[in-house]
């Protein structure tokens, strides 16, 4: 009994130590294998994935451009037009451009959509707060000069702020 336990063992141990061996060496190929799946997977999908974000952000670059009042009064200004009338036509116009790139938010940060909408409501505000004013009541020419002027006291704008956190964006993640 003590012979066939010993053969058991001198066979045993020596097919457990080998076992184990290949256990270990194909679960680190495996291992191996699947980090490298997950790295090409990665390569693959940012391959196609960053072009389509550089477009969001160009987009939304050119929409803030687009909403900016100095920007905004030269597409939408119509000889004859009374202030009321410019005023809703602006309000249509920023709300139309934001309503066109609310898909861009996908591809951006949080923060940087925050701006971009904090822009939008700014510019909204601020054409708001012009045509509620007394001055504004003159003509259309008054209420756009009204406009350009509270724009341009402000130290940075809310559309140039949110186009500076887009350029930081694109370049923490390109270079």
């Amino acid at each position: 009994m003590k012979d066939t336990l010993l053969d058991l063992i001198k066979y045993f141990v020596p097919a457990l130590i080998v076992l184990i061996t290949a256990y270990v060496v194909m679960k680190s190929f495996m291992d191996r294998e699947i980090s490298k799946a997950k790295l090409e997977y990665k390569l693959n999908n940012s391959k196609l994935i960053t072009p389509i974000r550089l477009q969001a952000y160009e987009r939304l670059v050119l929409f803030l451009e687009r909403i900016s009042p100095e920007t905004v009064f030269v597409r939408v200004y119509q000889p004859g037009m009374t202030t009321k009338q410019l005023h809703q036509a602006l309000l249509a116009t920023v709300r139309a451009e934001y309503e066109h790139n609310l898909a861009q938010q996908v591809y951006v940060s949080d923060d940087a959509w925050e701006a971009i909408r904090n822009a939008k409501e700014s510019v909204l505000r601020l054409i708001n707060t012009a045509a509620t004013s007394g001055r504004a009541q003159a003509s259309a020419q008054e209420f756009s000069k009204l406009v350009l002027e509270a724009y341009n006291t402000v130290s940075t704008s809310p559309t140039q702020n949110a186009i500076e956190i887009l350029k930081n964006e694109i370049s923490e993640q390109l270079f």
